[in-house]
């Protein structure tokens, strides 16, 4: 059995909900699909899919082949575009994903640009304040905030972003500037979440150790610009990136505090699985991005070498 082949002939049949719809689109005969699905089925020695006269159905031990298949065979076809992409201008559909409020207010304003210049390829922006998983979730390139395992992945570092604790100033005179860490629990903390319960602060507790806070939260929203606006209207000690709060700290709507105590910054990443970054539209993005951000500093710490790690 062709495994490569028989794999391309199972996910067809997915894709296209029949054996017989699967046999005209490959195109192929019904009885040579019906043998690779059989085939196939007998290779790993499990049922794949449940078949009656109306409907196909995937089996669960179906379903994990399905998406492992998928991938395999999207990521050959990356493969294939990668060797040959000397030859090709930027297009096909782009995958990014990005943390919801960089991506909201830095990314999505220099996407009309980018497409401008690039009238080949379309963008797909996915906002998602968690670590997605480039292969499974088919991403060709990802922004995130934090230091990194050791993985297989390309890196590019792009910034550093300092998390900054600040008040209004209306409520720091009434309820009192925290001196240290601890004294929050005294205070009403404004959380950002997007499952209340107990949070956890970070702060420097020396020159080689960060400490962690438990946070009682007085208001828990899942989104950082809701909590900022709370902040200034006086409801409470929030936790921001620094490079969101900037203009409120520099016109004195808000006050940093504990800024002895801050931890050092966190980096920001652009990741890219190896065989993508070779990609015209993945690298053409990244280095638009690079140059767009060199421009406009964003996170007010002016850089000129934004350069592969």
């Amino acid at each position: 059995m062709d495994q490569f082949a028989a794999m391309t002939t199972f996910v067809r049949v997915v894709d296209t909900g029949s054996l017989s719809a699967a046999a005209r689109s490959l195109p192929s005969s019904l009885t040579s699909v019906s043998r690779q699905l059989s085939a196939l089925e007998r290779h790993f020695g499990t049922q794949l899919v449940t078949r009656s006269t109306r409907r196909l159905a995937l089996t669960e031990q179906g379903r994990i082949l399905y998406s492992r298949a998928k991938a395999i065979l999207d990521e050959f076809k990356q493969i294939e575009l990668a060797l040959s992409a000397g030859r090709e201008l930027p297009s096909g559909r782009l995958r990014v994903s990005a943390p919801t409020l960089i991506g909201r207010l830095l990314v999505a304003p220099i996407l009309a640009e980018f497409l401008r210049r690039y009238p080949s390829v379309s963008v797909d922006l996915q906002l998602v304040d968690r670590a997605v998983d480039l292969i499974e979730e088919d991403i060709h390139i990802s922004l995130r905030i934090g230091h990194l395992p050791d993985s297989q992945l390309v890196t590019r570092k792009l910034a550093d972003i300092r998390m900054v604790v600040c008040g209004a100033p209306s409520y720091l005179a009434r309820r009192g500037l925290p001196q240290t860490p601890d004294e929050l629990k005294e205070h009403d903390c404004l959380v950002f979440s997007d499952a209340p319960g107990t949070a956890v602060w970070r702060f420097k507790e020396n020159a080689t150790a960060d400490r962690k806070i438990p946070i009682a939260a007085k208001l828990w929203i899942n989104s950082l610009d809701a909590l900022l606006l709370a902040a200034l209207d006086g409801a409470g000690i929030v936790r921001v990136p620094f490079w969101q709060a900037r203009h409120e700290l520099d016109s004195g709507g808000l006050v940093r505090v504990l800024a002895a105590y801050e931890p050092a910054p966190a980096p920001l990443h652009l990741l890219f699985e190896p065989s993508r970054l070779a990609l015209p539209k993945t690298r053409a993005f990244a280095d638009f991005l690079v140059a767009q951000w060199q421009t406009s500093d964003p996170f007010g710490v002016r850089r000129t070498d934004l350069t592969k790690e």
